[in-house]
């Protein structure tokens, strides 16, 4: 069993998707691990990671409306205020999904289904340079 481990530093432009699965899968190509299985962390409490809807952008842009009602940006319902009223209700979107991912490995290839991808969601109104842990265990 090998074990492989890359930091991956993704720039954003502020609250939206970055979709990085080419990014990731460059990190499984380059570690020879041919089986196994590949843990994706981010270390940030104002971002979140998930897999998703990859053709249609619109499933994106529901998300996006979704979480901004379910948690406003209204700069009064929140103690934690900071740094400025996105801020908690940033800490709040990553609680509600995910700092991590865990996707299988087969002859090479992360196997996502045929309409997935994996995304890099920054709930900040401005860019900020994210660093994620990608770890990959297999043969």
């Amino acid at each position: 069993m090998s074990n492989y481990q890359q930091q991956l530093r993704i720039k954003t432009r502020g609250k939206s998707f970055c979709r990085i699965t080419s990014n990731v899968q460059e990190i499984v190509t380059y570690s020879g691990i041919q089986t196994g299985l590949c843990t994706i962390f981010l270390r940030h409490t104002s971002a979140s990671l998930l897999i998703q809807e990859n053709a249609d952008p619109d499933v994106l842009k529901d998300m996006e409306n979704f979480f901004a009602k379910l948690v406003p940006e209204d700069g009064k319902s929140y103690i934690h205020a900071l740094e400025g009223p996105d801020d908690m209700p940033a800490h709040i979107r990553t609680a509600l999904t995910k700092t991590s991912e865990q996707i299988p490995i087969h002859q090479g290839k992360l196997l996502l289904g045929t309409w997935q991808g994996i995304y890099l969601w920054e709930h900040r109104q401005q860019g900020h340079s994210r660093e994620i842990i990608v770890h990959i265990t297999g043969n």
